[in-house]
């Protein structure tokens, strides 16, 4: 089965926690500090295998999770780091963040690997905080929770061409007969329901990767017929071959098909006209079909036609040799590249702002921000030495200088995160 877009949740592990423990030792208070740290939590990694073609086992394994880090142990033992999740995805997979609607990562070479949610960092234990002053601490810190996104997982097929046309103008016949590829042919429309892909061998020696791509219909640009699940594929082919029935059996006229079809490239993306494209006249066979050719070629000018019949398998090397000198052009196009054809663009990033505080219903003021939460996350209130570790944090921030300039004064309740504090001044 095909799938080429699947919706699906995932969550890297949380690192572990750091530990307060002490040693016994002659002459060092309280036997010194003796709490390891916090393993890492797994990451979850997307990695693209060629031998893929499809997202199906993504559909039935909705929800991926990795390990936790494993806790801070006595005698400055350290938490073991939680395994990496691997999940394999074809080449073509890109992958989006449904939060806000970023790309997180494309993945277009074998073996290529995207952190797609990073684990949490494992928590300090109370002998990384020792020091001089503070020979024996009681301090330790939680593990940062891993990253917990809703994505997407969408499949554009790699191939070198791309076979576009109406239903039943006999691109299902032209790879059938030129590859090993099988796919359904039928006198019907849409027997092409998912791209089929194939290895095409020119006599010379060359080969490329030829896409059978489901029919397209007018109005496909926004959303008719196949529509989309046509169109995102040929996003990545570099060569479009743009098949014509030239003897119009389905009673339309070849001129109106070429038309229609670049227009809804173009209504798409106006980038894939710029492609270089490959006008086959196909079925040529038939009666009728050299009379229309010689109306396409006057109505159609400074255009190649190359005439071919799939099914009797007539001037297939004629096209396939079009092909494969056209990719060798592009190909030669991508390896001349100098110093001053590289646009490196930067692009300005703001400092995230490190806390937020506004008034509720209540008259209470809420503190929240990026800051905030990753000192609250770290931090175990069960400990009174974490507390007042985390007050004087929140202070540095400036939050306390700022509850002043809103009004609240001692005694006051302030909410962090949803968690009530007294505010001492």
């Amino acid at each position: 089965m095909f799938i080429d877009d699947v919706s699906l949740s995932i969550k890297a592990g949380n690192g572990g926690n750091g530990l307060v423990a002490f040693r016994r030792e002659k002459n060092v208070p309280m036997g010194g500090p003796a709490g390891g740290n916090g393993g890492r939590g797994g990451d979850i990694i997307f990695v693209g295998e060629e031998g893929l073609t499809t997202l199906l086992d993504l559909r039935y394994n909705r929800i991926i999770k990795a390990k936790n880090g494993q806790n801070g142990m006595t005698k400055d033992c350290f938490g073991k780091d939680a395994e990496d999740v691997y999940v394999k995805v074809p080449i073509g997979t890109v992958v989006y963040d449904l939060t806000d609607k970023t790309v997180i990562a494309d993945i277009t070479r074998h073996k290529q690997e995207a952190i797609i949610a990073k684990g949490g960092k494992g928590g300090r234990g109370n002998s990384a905080f020792a020091t001089p002053r503070i020979p024996a601490p009681e301090i330790c810190e939680k593990g940062l929770p891993g990253e917990e996104k809703q994505i997407r997982v969408e499949l554009k097929v790699l191939a070198d061409v791309g076979l576009v046309g109406f239903p039943s103008v006999g691109k299902s016949t032209l790879i059938s007969v030129v590859s090993a590829a099988r796919p359904r042919i039928a006198d019907y429309h849409f027997t092409t329901l998912v791209p089929n892909l194939g290895v095409v061998g020119v006599k010379d020696g060359r080969s490329f990767v030829m896409a059978d791509l489901p029919g397209l219909i007018e109005g496909a640009s926004m959303g008719a017929g196949l529509g989309f699940q046509f169109l995102k594929h040929i996003e990545r082919t570099r060569v479009i071959v743009h098949i014509i029935d030239m003897a119009s059996i389905e009673g339309r006229d070849p001129i109106e098909d070429y038309m229609k079809i670049n227009n809804e490239l173009r209504m798409y993306d106006a980038n894939l006209l710029s492609r270089p494209q490959i006008i086959v006249a196909n079925k040529m066979d038939i009666a009728g079909s050299q009379e229309n050719l010689k109306k396409f070629k006057e109505k159609i000018k400074d255009v190649p036609v190359i005439a071919i019949s799939a099914y009797t398998r007539d001037n297939l090397d004629e096209l396939l040799y079009k092909i494969a000198d056209t990719l060798d052009i592009e190909n030669a196009k991508k390896s001349i590249v100098t110093i001053s054809d590289e646009i490196v663009e930067y692009k300005f990033k703001p400092k995230e702002i490190p806390f937020i505080i506004e008034k509720s219903d209540d008259g209470v003021y809420n503190v929240s921000g990026p800051e905030v939460k990753k000192l609250f996350d770290i931090t175990d209130f069960n400990r009174d030495e974490n507390v007042k570790l985390f007050s004087r944090k929140i202070r540095k921030l400036g939050v306390d200088d700022e509850l002043r300039k809103l009004g609240v004064k001692h005694g006051d309740t302030v909410r962090i995160l949803g968690y009530e504090f007294e505010f001492f001044d």
